[in-house]
């Protein structure tokens, strides 16, 4: 049986996370062309699908968006490539695991 009057867990156990990579936020110029890249391939396989006649639905309204989106997700996952290339890796920003010692010294450097 559960018990719903268990307060919940005060901390998340940072033991199991430590292994896992951190979150990488994409660049600007992935989103900037996977954008452009998505509208582009809604327009082409729209004018693909007329062209053999495929009758408008839900269906074919489904299949557009997803062939647009992997369009869009393999281009912006090139343009992250080429700009790792281009520029090196990215450092990862990393989350400190006491607060304590950070906290201290920002309060030290107030004047």
């Amino acid at each position: 049986m559960i018990n719903f009057m268990k307060p919940p867990p005060t901390a998340i156990p940072t033991s199991n996370l430590e292994h896992l990579p951190m979150f990488a936020l994409p660049s600007i110029w992935n989103l900037i062309i996977s954008t452009v890249m998505f509208f582009v391939a809604v327009w082409y396989i729209r004018r693909f699908l007329d062209e053999h006649e495929i009758r408008k639905g839900m269906t074919r309204s489904v299949l557009i968006f997803v062939l647009a989106y992997m369009v869009s997700w393999i281009t912006g996952m090139t343009v992250d490539w080429m700009q790792e290339q281009i520029e090196g890796p990215k450092s990862e920003t990393q989350i400190p695991n006491d607060l304590a010692p950070l906290l201290k010294q920002l309060e030290q450097s107030r004047p």
